[in-house]
């Protein structure tokens, strides 16, 4: 049940929790809606919003957004259907390890997670020297 005494839509994929990694402060039932510009990359505006089953995905979500404010994790409640992050569900990552999502409907903000490490300095290189690779080969995040 949600908040408001609904059923909380089921989605086959996961039963959660969920939790979305940023930079932005939010609030206890703010919502999270696409068509905004995304966090990563060019900041084109997002077709979806992102959501994952995993802490660690969600640390790399706040650690790797844009922007100079610390990272936050919040867990999140979707609204509705979401499927596999094309991102990292690919031949590369077969069976979404990372339990990560998207969706086009709305995440509702729970709480903010407060108790979280983030990765060391040297992973945290690793994976932003990566992301500039792909950059510098003109790969870019799947947006359709």
């Amino acid at each position: 049940m949600n908040k408001n005494n609904e059923q909380a839509p089921s989605n086959p994929l996961d039963s959660g929790p969920f939790y979305h990694g940023t930079k932005a402060a939010l609030k206890p039932g703010d919502l999270l809606v696409p068509g905004y510009s995304s966090n990563y990359g060019e900041r084109k505006n997002a077709n979806y919003v992102y959501l994952t089953a995993t802490l660690d995905a969600a640390k790399w979500g706040a650690e790797l957004a844009v922007g100079d404010a610390p990272g936050r994790i919040y867990r999140v409640e979707p609204s509705g259907h979401f499927e596999d992050d094309p991102n990292l569900t690919d031949k590369k990552f077969p069976g979404n390890p990372t339990r990560s999502y998207r969706t086009q409907h709305p995440l509702r903000v729970v709480d903010e997670v407060l108790d979280w490490e983030g990765h060391s300095p040297e992973a945290l290189k690793n994976m932003r020297d990566h992301l500039a690779e792909l950059k510098r080969l003109g790969i870019e995040a799947i947006n359709d």
